[in-house]
């Protein structure tokens, strides 16, 4: 070390020739303990401060721009500081040191007002509080659209798996159908032949003779017959019984046809009908409608050995609240045959329409009266439908097309309406 800097040295660590600030106080106690109170609580003040930054900075590392915080707690420090070197100033003339105190805080508030500047921008860009409220509302906003497409897809899905179920359920009736009518067509033709042959034996029968042979061929007629019976029901499945439709108000079938229900299904059978005002008319053959109708309250009365509710409900069903596999567009007549029986499970239901398929024992059903319903409904136009489910018992919903303006103005002149329908082969 050179001699100058020796001296230099010397002269600014000698306070032989300084007094303490208490002197320019004159020492007076009041304006001593002003200072010295005032400068205690702004150290202590600046003390704590960077204790708080330093906490907020390490339990939050994802804050941005984190050393400026290290940098103001370092500045607020040095500030502190030099407030205690004036309280020690005002007895001790170590203005060395106070010196240097005030000098690093002056490079550390320098450096921190440098470093601000530039950050200024990147500042001005962070979200205020209510812009971040603004964008999490947004969000939340979108979140609750995202949620509703997606359920509204799900729906989606949902629906077109029970179309598709539907669209399968009717092409495998439809391939029954085509089945059955065709063997029911041939039986058919059989048995004209036995019950012909059966007559024209007992043309050649000598008169008062072969008791036993007459009544074998009685036995064989019965059973010829009751064949017959079967292949109409058969037809009627595959959709080629002839049928004379006319135009007709369901409610009134239905009202006749509810007291015949209820002296014939028995006292434990509650049969009621709930019929729609101003219905509108139908296509259908009146008898083959009673037919369908008598079939489904048998099969309630089977389903509720006990006794229960039999209830018939007519309504109108617009085409725009329709939707079912199948049918044209177009307005429709629904009539439908509920019970309060033991229901069906899923795999019954879908195959509950088939003919045979019976779940009774045997020799108590034939399995062919919902199979009827079914084919009598197609072929009027419509379609046939079971909600089921155990417990819940069941509706049977025949569904009817409406009869047309030209077909309701020849009812109400009292001209009968035909509709073509497949005739039976010969």
């Amino acid at each position: 070390m050179s001699y100058l800097q020796s001296s230099f040295l010397q002269s600014l660590l000698n306070v032989d020739n300084l007094s303490p600030h208490g002197v320019c106080l004159l020492w007076r106690p009041e304006l001593i303990w002003l200072h010295m109170g005032s400068d205690a609580i702004i150290a202590l003040a600046y003390y704590s401060i960077p204790i708080v930054i330093a906490v907020f900075v390490w339990k939050r590392p994802d804050v941005g721009f984190g050393w400026v915080f290290w940098a103001f707690a370092v500045f607020i420090l040095a500030c502190g500081t030099t407030h205690v070197f004036g309280m020690w100033t005002l007895w001790f003339p170590d203005y060395v040191a106070e010196g240097g105190i005030k000098a690093l805080t002056a490079l550390a508030s320098l450096a921190t007002a440098i470093g601000l500047w530039p950050l200024l921008p990147k500042a001005l860009t962070l979200p205020s509080p209510s812009q971040l409220r603004a964008a999490n509302d947004a969000l939340s906003v979108q979140i609750a659209e995202r949620d509703a497409a997606l359920a509204a897809l799900e729906r989606e899905k949902e629906e077109r798996a029970k179309t598709e179920e539907m669209l399968r359920q009717a092409q495998k009736m439809e391939a029954i159908g085509q089945l059955t009518a065709g063997i029911a067509h041939d039986f058919n033709n059989l048995m004209t032949v036995v019950i012909g042959n059966v007559e024209r034996a007992r043309r050649l029968m000598p008169d008062g003779e072969g008791a036993q042979l007459a009544k074998a061929l009685d036995g064989v007629q019965r059973g010829a017959e009751r064949a017959a019976v079967l292949t109409h029901r058969l037809l009627a499945f595959g959709r080629r019984q002839a049928l004379s439709p006319h135009v007709s108000d369901a409610n009134v079938i239905l009202s006749h046809l509810a007291d015949t229900l209820r002296r014939t299904l028995g006292e434990k059978m509650r049969v009621s009908v709930d019929l729609a005002g101003e219905l509108w008319t139908t296509k259908v053959d009146a008898d083959a409608f009673e037919n369908a109708v008598l079939n489904l309250a048998v099969n309630a009365r089977d389903a509720m050995p006990e006794g229960g509710d039999l209830v018939i409900l007519t309504r109108n069903l617009p085409s725009a609240h329709l939707r079912l596999v199948g049918l044209a567009p177009g307005d429709y007549v629904e009539i439908a045959v509920t019970d309060s029986g033991t229901g069906m499970t899923p795999e019954v239901v879908a195959r509950a329409f088939e003919p045979f398929f019976t779940t009774k024992p045997v020799g108590e059903g034939s399995g062919l009266g919902l199979s009827q319903v079914y084919g009598f409904a197609v072929q009027s136009g419509g379609t046939a439908i079971i909600d089921s489910a155990p417990g819940s018992g069941t509706t049977i919903r025949i569904i009817l097309p409406r009869a047309g303006t030209e077909d309701a103005a020849a009812m109400a002149h009292g001209m009968p309406v035909t509709l073509f329908s497949p005739a039976v082969p010969a």
